[in-house]
Parts: C-alpha cells; sequence; structure tokens
C-alpha cells in the first residue's frame, strides 16, 4: 500500500519535500562524523538528503524502495541509488553514518526490531545513526501509507533489543514543510566502540 502511493506519487512527494530546510537536523548528525567518511542514506526518498551530505564532502550511498523515487534520486543527486527494501540491509560495520529521515516509519512495527539490528550491523563501532518518526505511539493508516509512530518510551524499548547500540540524544521538533503541523521525534544512536 505505501510503496503505492510513492510510485504513484512520486514526483508530487519530490516537489514537496525536495527544497525542505534541513540544517539543525544535519548539523545534529554531522557534529559527530569526521570529514569524509561514508554516509547511508536509508529510504531516501527525492535524494535532497544525500545530495546535501555529498555536498559536504561525505562518501554517500543511498537507496530507497520505490523506483519511480529512486528515479528521480538519481537525476537530483547524480549517485547511483539503489533499489531495495530495509529489508534487504546485508552489510556489516560499513558505514560511520546512517541517515533514516522519516523512512524507518512506514516499518511495520513487528518488523521494526529485525531492520534496527540490520542498521546497527551495518554501523561501524563508534559510528552515529539519526532516526526520526512521527511522534506517538502504535500502528495506524493516513490515506495510502501506513505509519508506525513513535515517542521516547517506544524508541527506548526498541532500541533496547538491538545490541551493541545506545541513544545519543532525542528531541522533537516540529514538522518544516509549510502548512504542516506534525511533530516529530528525532534520536542519534551510537554504535558502541571497540575497546581494545
Amino acid at each position: 500500500m505505501t510503496l503505492h502511493y510513492y510510485q504513484n506519487h512520486a514526483q508530487d512527494f519530490f516537489d514537496g519535500t525536495v527544497n525542505v530546510i534541513m540544517t539543525p537536523l544535519y548539523e545534529a548528525f554531522t557534529r559527530h562524523l569526521t570529514p569524509g567518511v561514508r554516509v547511508l542514506d536509508a529510504g531516501c526518498g527525492s535524494g535532497r538528503d544525500a545530495k546535501a551530505f555529498q555536498d559536504m564532502g561525505y562518501q554517500v550511498d543511498a537507496f530507497d524502495a520505490s523506483s519511480a523515487m529512486v528515479e528521480l534520486a538519481r537525476q537530483h543527486t547524480g549517485l547511483p541509488v539503489q533499489l531495495m527494501s530495509f529489508s534487504e540491509i546485508d552489510c556489516k560495520a560499513q558505514y560511520d553514518g546512517i541517515w533514516c529521515c522519516a523512512s524507518l516509519l512506514h516499518v511495520p512495527s513487528s518488523e521494526l526490531p529485525a531492520v534496527m539490528q540490520k542498521l546497527a550491523d551495518a554501523l561501524k563501532p563508534g559510528g552515529v545513526w539519526y532516526v526520526s518518526f512521527k511522534y506517538g505511539s502504535g500502528e495506524r493508516v493516513q490515506g495510502e501509507r501506513r505509519f508506525t509512530d513513535m515517542d521516547e518510551v517506544g524508541l527506548r524499548g526498541l532500541l533496547g533489543a538491538v545490541s551493541g547500540v545506545e541513544i545519543g540524544s532525542l528531541w522533537v521538533t516540529e514538522d518544516n514543510r509549510p502548512g504542516r503541523d506534525e511533530v516529530w521525534l528525532n534520536g542519534t544512536i551510537r554504535k558502541e566502540a571497540i575497546n581494545l
């Protein structure tokens, strides 16, 4: 259902999100990164954030589950954006940073623990991971899309089942898009460093 929505509304979604100012969120993420490291934009949508990180000098990989969004993101970023879903992530300790902006919220809650572990496994020791969810709890359908909402208690509980990570910070923001009044839960998560 959700994937069908993005396939059919890719251009509208791209137009509505590609120019949103995300600077404060970028700063909360990149302050933990050293210049030029490898970053994954997981569920990249329009490619807005992947392009921003590329422009900052990071090595960027990106993927999305919608072929229509992947094509638009490739055009926007010039990157070889991959067509894949969260469940297909299968790499170990590859990224210094992982960015999941408004993307994990489409994963059913029953699948989130496994997906979160895959993402944690893809992060290098000492790496940072940004996530955002619409603020709330439980699952819901809105129009043609399904959402898993999250509050602080829910995210802490979810991450408690993921090995090797700890929450750095959690904070709430308002939607940056004009005319939108949604509230978002943001979080930075750290992968535990290996002590030699």
